[in-house]
């Protein structure tokens, strides 16, 4: 790891040239009275100073649609074509919080976890990721009780740090350091800046330990039912977490032309576990809830070795019924 300090002007110069070099930029950009991820052409565009985007950056990897094949059908023969991987472009992902990049790891196992799915990496190994430490929190922010923190690097390429008068830069991999050569005069030397020193103190809510161990004999509590009598199924919390990766195929099919893609579903959907046969083994919204929780914080721990889950706060913030996750799994 290589540090560096850089100034806001130097930041403005240095993107500006990300861009001018044909690279996508992704960052926080204000979407009417919201911030949410979007394409920037400049510095100019981009808010630094958010707590937290309405979504988070997994859709750069993990598309909310995507294209899987195409295929056309000509006189009893079928011709496929598989999903160019050589066509997705280089993107910068700038201005994430360390709990978005964070999120990546566990998307990666899931992706990877039997078989390597070659659009998730593909997409992945043609994207740069410069996260912004966090300054400040709110009260929906848990990072730091999933192992987590406000200047966690996991994920990050780069990791920028605000300080006086500028920033702390982190290069933390080697596409994090040909990035910063796109402009290296941009960067300075070193200043000896303490980062925790600048960092948001966020204490911890819960022991997500003592989570997971009361989870292993939780399946048949009555906490399920309790928990999700508000929860009306609608999907929010799935759509906005950085590691939710449930998907449905579909056929897009015009003729005798048509595409497979693959589109974000939830596990809290009726229709994700109903059979043709008309059978649903998660009936009702408690054990969809359940899933939900166990998937995150004791399936996924046990079997790929990450857990579900980064502490953004996103489900809380978006649930239109005020469920709040912290508080559930403090009560857990």
């Amino acid at each position: 790891m290589e540090k560096r300090f850089i100034t806001q002007a130097s930041i403005n110069r240095w993107l500006t040239k990300i861009v001018n070099d044909g690279k996508h930029l992704y960052a926080p950009v204000k979407k009417g009275d919201r911030v949410d991820f979007g394409r920037a052409t400049s510095a100019d565009d981009i808010v630094f100073d958010h707590i937290q985007t309405t979504q988070s950056a997994k859709s750069v990897a993990f598309p909310r649609t995507d294209v899987l094949f195409s295929y056309e059908k000509e006189k009893g023969k079928v011709q496929l074509e598989n999903a160019d991987l050589t066509a997705y472009p280089e993107t910068v992902v700038f201005g994430l919080h360390p709990c978005d990049a964070a999120g990546f790891n566990p998307l990666g196992a899931i992706f990877n976890w039997d078989y390597k799915d070659e659009i998730y990496n593909a997409r992945l190994q043609r994207t740069v990721v410069v996260t912004l430490a966090c300054t400040k929190a709110d009260e929906y922010c848990f990072c730091t009780s999933v192992n987590g923190g406000p200047g966690n690097t996991a994920g990050s390429d780069i990791q920028l740090t605000p300080v006086k008068d500028g920033f702390l830069a982190e290069i933390l991999t080697e596409k994090g350091e040909a990035l910063m050569k796109a402009d290296e005069a941009a960067f300075e030397a070193d200043r000896g800046d303490v980062k925790e020193e600048f960092l948001v103190k966020l204490p911890e809510k819960f022991d997500v330990k003592a989570v997971q161990e009361k989870l292993q004999t939780a399946f048949e509590s009555p906490i399920w039912k309790a928990q999700s009598q508000r929860c009306i199924g609608c999907g929010a919390c799935a759509y906005v977490c950085p590691t939710c990766a449930c998907f449905d195929i579909q056929e897009d099919a015009h003729g005798t032309k048509g595409k497979r893609l693959r589109c974000w579903d939830s596990c809290g959907f009726a229709l994700f576990t109903l059979h043709t046969s008309g059978h649903n083994p998660r009936q009702t919204q408690a054990q969809r809830w359940r899933q939900r929780l166990l998937h995150k914080f004791s399936y996924m721990p046990d079997r790929l070795s990450v857990r579900g889950c980064t502490g953004c706060g996103r489900c809380s913030r978006a649930c239109p019924v005020d469920m709040n996750l912290s508080e559930h799994l403090s009560s857990i």
